[in-house]
């Protein structure tokens, strides 16, 4: 990929990005500059990286060919006003902010832009992400493609309707703290039972694992996976019994409607 990509934003998730973009060699490092607040954080992309860093936001947006927003939705208002002027035509807008949209930030830039909203989430981290992608109407598919595979770099990543956004913060972009619960939860029962702390951390985090690659790798429907360890009369079926009569499912899809729901009310304030 022969083009600038800059990022205005250093922290966990743009780190995480520009981790996946040197891994995979879509750009190298002279090819990605990132803006910080602080000098502090200029400093640690430079060493972690070995990339160009400053402080400065405007000259990261005029260098760009691809430009990350990867600040917190509530610096949009004070970051938009001061890169606008800079920003190229033809450059492509990447944001990854929660409760800002398409429409919005068109209308905070003022003029026509070519955007992509994206939502990964924090498994990015340790190269597991999953991200929905929705372009506006101004991308082309080759460009699209280009963000896909930066996406790509560091986790899964799927085109999504604008619409289906709010969806896609549910199920990917809050649910790793859902599953950290259960795992935290699998492990108090087993320290319970009597086995050492950390060592119950480990077999409930990789029987997550393990049970989501079953789902990946298999196609098959998660009720059959579900089945086939559900021995008659068994221990497992008995564990599934007591979730039922908890009201496990349900509370599941509650508390993930009631996710995307806030994540609809934020977009719409």
């Amino acid at each position: 990929m022969e083009k600038m990509i800059g990022f205005i934003g250093g922290g966990n998730m743009a780190s995480a990005i520009i981790g996946g973009i040197i891994k995979a060699e879509l750009a190298g490092k002279d090819q990605v500059l990132a803006s910080c607040k602080s000098r502090k954080s200029v400093e640690r992309l430079q060493e972690q990286f070995g990339i160009c860093a400053t402080t400065d936001n405007r000259e990261v947006a005029a260098k760009a060919d691809i430009l990350f927003l990867a600040v917190k939705p509530n610096m949009f208002a004070t970051v938009i006003p001061e890169i606008r002027d800079v920003v190229k035509e033809g450059q492509i807008i990447v944001s990854i902010a929660a409760g800002q949209t398409i429409e919005a930030i068109e209308a905070a830039f003022g003029k026509e832009i070519k955007l992509i909203r994206v939502m990964p989430n924090t498994p990015a981290l340790v190269g597991e992400a999953m991200s929905g992608i929705s372009p506006n109407a101004l991308i082309s598919p080759e460009e699209l493609q280009e963000v896909i595979a930066i996406f790509e770099s560091f986790g899964e990543a799927e085109v999504v309707p604008e619409s289906m956004m709010d969806a896609v913060i549910g199920v990917s972009g809050s649910s790793p703290a859902y599953v950290y619960m259960f795992i935290e939860a699998m492990a108090d029962a087993a320290v319970a039972d009597g086995m050492p702390r950390a060592q119950a951390y480990k077999f409930a985090a990789q029987s997550v694992l393990g049970s989501a690659k079953m789902v990946l790798e298999t196609g098959m429907h998660p009720g059959a996976l579900k089945d086939a360890v559900c021995s008659p009369g068994g221990t497992t079926i008995e564990a599934v019994a007591k979730l039922e009569e908890s009201g496990f499912r349900q509370s599941v899809i509650a508390a993930q409607r009631a996710c995307v729901q806030k994540s609809k009310d934020i977009s719409e304030n």
